[in-house]
């Protein structure tokens, strides 16, 4: 079903676009649904398609190591995609790609993306632009996994998360959030006992709660901070709080 050029997508980075560079590409946009641990796509596979993630969908870039070991380089909601943003044509995945909360997106095939772009500068930019906010995530996740403390790690990734459902009840058991994390299930369940005792959390069945954003930030590393800022002011039209904010309420509406 062809996608209406006028009216919202629930994906920041498609609808931020002017109708101009919009209408390149809306008539080739496919919608599709993933539902939550699907894979999109494997580390070694062709890259044909990018996927953009709509309202409260979320994707993860996943690495696994030879002994079975996962860990989480970047985290995709609403606000970007994943898939061959600025690659020519099929390339090898380096990660897989990990649907972490299932949920609605739209789909564009490589070839027409590089079609558009060799059409419109303004496009190209934009998405030169979003790739430079994914590098920026991957990069800090990196040192963060590197430098940083498990605790505040775990509330780095609970803000990412929250920021892109929208939502202070995160539906994530500790299984999931440990394979991001990198670390043992046992592990974790401590880690999340000591931050629960902290007033900083509560942990239920299959859930996370953040109770307090505000000591959260406090208690957590600055890498999910300088993410965010970084992103404002590379691509403030995508990454803003108004319009993070109407996303959810579009979302929230269409229920």
């Amino acid at each position: 079903m062809p996608i209406d050029n006028a009216a919202p997508t629930g994906n920041l980075l498609l609808d931020a676009l002017p109708a101009s560079d919009r209408a390149l590409i809306a008539p080739d946009l496919e919608a599709i649904s993933h539902a939550k641990g699907q894979t999109i796509f494997e580390a070694g596979d062709d890259v044909t398609h990018i996927t953009f993630p709509c309202n409260h969908a979320v994707v993860a870039l996943v690495v696994s190591t030879r002994d079975g070991r996962t860990a989480e380089t970047a985290t995709i909601g609403h606000e970007g995609a994943v898939g061959g943003i600025v690659s020519q044509g099929r390339l090898p995945a380096s990660a897989n790609a990990l649907v972490q909360m299932g949920g609605p997106m739209l789909r564009l095939e490589v070839e027409r993306l590089q079609e558009a772009v060799r059409r419109s500068a303004s496009l190209r930019d934009h998405f030169a632009r979003y790739a430079d906010c994914l590098l920026a995530q991957l990069l800090q996740t990196a040192a963060c996994n590197a430098l940083h403390p498990i605790e505040q790690r775990c509330l780095r990734w609970l803000m990412a998360l929250q920021d892109r459902i929208q939502d202070d009840t995160l539906p994530i058991t500790h299984e999931l959030l440990a394979s991001m994390l990198g670390v043992q299930r046992t592990y974790l369940t401590r880690i999340l006992r000591v931050l629960q005792e902290q007033g900083l959390i509560q942990v239920g069945r299959g859930r996370i709660t953040i109770l307090d954003r505000r000591a959260v930030s406090a208690a957590a590393c600055e890498c999910h901070a300088r993410v965010r800022l970084h992103c404002e002011a590379v691509l403030g039209d995508v990454y803003g709080t108004e319009n993070l904010d109407r996303t959810a309420r579009l979302a929230a509406a269409a229920g």
